[in-house]
């Protein structure tokens, strides 16, 4: 049987954390695009 949400964090954090973001061009846009709006939390994981 599968049970939903049984992710892991660590893989999670990997895939789409802070440093996962500004490893590509797109996530270093995505990222200031975010701060110029003035998100309080840039990138939640």
């Amino acid at each position: 049987m599968h049970y939903p949400r049984r992710n892991s964090r660590i893989k999670r954090a990997r895939k789409q954390g802070f440093l996962a973001r500004m490893r590509r061009p797109g996530g270093r846009k995505l990222i200031n695009r975010k701060r110029r709006v003035g998100r309080k939390r840039v990138n939640i994981v």
